[in-house]
């Protein structure tokens, strides 16, 4: 019997017994089988944080451009269909559907984890198109995660923080050795902030890959209500509007995707001006997204430390005359207690929920955690789902108070209409 999107969706997600198995060989197999080849060039972006601001950044303006792009990105918050992009669209299900049958047929028994068949599928999805450039986001890593399959034409690290420890390591050096495993001889890699790690410069001086960093080879300066791109071969671009994504490190992640945009030039002219106009109109969810006011209602998808001190930095740049509230879920995995320590001086409340799947740290558990950060134990509410958390934030809030629902994208999708 023909199976819905849905049905699909389940069916990959119980196929393999781990959600997590990184290596290329099992998927590689498959790829062969479908015969999957682009003429157009493959950007690859991985990093901790900030990728899907740079794919976002990447599609509009190669779009603006008039340019066809296609986008794969993960997780989704609503939709399964958001992950897959064509021309600024997401893919609709008989597409997908199609798609999934494709990919079925090819893998003959072979298991594949949801993130693999969903990756080949967007492959599939892309071969049978006509593209002028591709965007991938790497779902976890780089040396193993199923993107890598592909040669990037420009490969994108954003950044290396602490994250995913269990399949990448536990230091910055072994998360930047597997990371930089996207980059390819004597292609552009990049690397999206200052101070990288020196596996990763070595690996990249290793293969021969054409490696530019910010704050040696480009970056972006802050002035006043603009910002300047200077790079090393003497590109400049002048007085660039902010990026309509929020934070001062939006500006640092639009210097990246401009260099990107540099390296590509002569295969995908760009004007200046279209630029301009396109950083102007970059919409992404859940990256400190105002859902809501009076009181004001941000959602943000911050899930490690790194992620969590560009949410402290935002949140004090934006001014409150009232108090800060919480709405907070995590997968157990993540370094809770860093990210409470790192963000609690900005709140003033907790609302804490338990999430809707079993890698999700238990409501109970999430509380001793607060606690044990210096949280008073009277500034922490209990909920079982997301939504019923912002409905108790809101009820106990005035008109000039903010919430921040953040963490897991599931506290994102929880407390967002579908």
């Amino acid at each position: 019997m023909a199976r819905t999107l849905a049905q699909w969706v389940d069916y990959i997600e119980a196929m393999h017994p781990k959600e997590i198995d990184l290596g290329l060989a099992r998927i590689g197999i498959v790829k062969e089988r479908l015969a999957i080849q682009y003429a157009c060039p493959v950007v690859i972006v991985g990093g901790t944080n900030g990728k899907g601001s740079t794919c976002m950044m990447l599609e509009t303006i190669w779009r603006y451009a008039g340019y066809r792009v296609g986008q794969y990105t993960s997780p989704h918050i609503h939709r399964f269909n958001e992950r897959i992009r064509i021309d600024g669209q997401m893919v609709d299900d008989e597409a997908l559907i199609a798609a999934f049958e494709v990919v079925e047929a090819a893998r003959q028994g072979i298991q594949l984890t949801f993130f693999e068949f969903t990756t080949l599928v967007a492959m599939q999805l892309f071969a049978g198109a006509v593209l002028d450039v591709l965007i991938f986001e790497v779902g976890l890593g780089g040396r193993f995660d199923a993107v890598n399959l592909l040669d990037a034409d420009v490969a994108i690290v954003t950044n290396v923080a602490l994250d995913h420890q269990a399949f990448l390591g536990g230091t910055r050096e072994k998360i930047g050795f597997e990371k930089a495993g996207i980059y390819r001889k004597n292609q552009v890699a990049i690397y999206g902030e200052t101070n990288p790690p020196q596996t990763l410069l070595d690996y990249a001086d290793k293969i021969g890959a054409n490696l530019k960093c910010y704050g040696r080879d480009y970056e972006g300066v802050v002035v006043g209500d603009h910002w300047h791109y200077k790079a090393a071969d003497s590109t400049a671009l002048w007085d660039l509007p902010h990026p309509s994504l929020y934070g001062d490190c939006q500006v640092v992640n639009a210097a990246t995707v401009v260099t990107a945009i540099h390296a590509l030039r002569d295969r995908l002219p760009v004007y200046i001006e279209t630029i301009f106009e396109a950083l102007q109109h970059v919409k992404l969810p859940g990256r400190f997204e105002v859902i809501g006011h009076d009181p004001l209602v941000i959602i943000d998808v911050s899930h490690n430390p790194h992620a969590a001190k560009a949410l402290s930095d935002n949140l004090k740049a934006l001014p409150c005359s009232g108090k800060t509230v919480a709405v907070y879920g995590a997968m157990a995995d993540k370094d809770i207690l860093g990210v409470v320590q790192t963000v609690k001086d900005q709140i003033d409340e907790w609302h804490i929920t338990a999430l809707p799947l079993p890698r999700a740290v238990g409501v109970d558990a999430l509380f001793d955690i607060l606690l044990k950060a210096g949280i008073n134990r009277g500034k922490i509410t209990k909920y079982e789902a997301a939504e019923k958390a912002l409905v108790g934030a809101r009820k106990n809030a005035s008109n000039n108070d903010r919430i921040i629902a953040f963490g897991s994208f599931w506290v994102v999708t929880g407390v967002t209409p579908a």
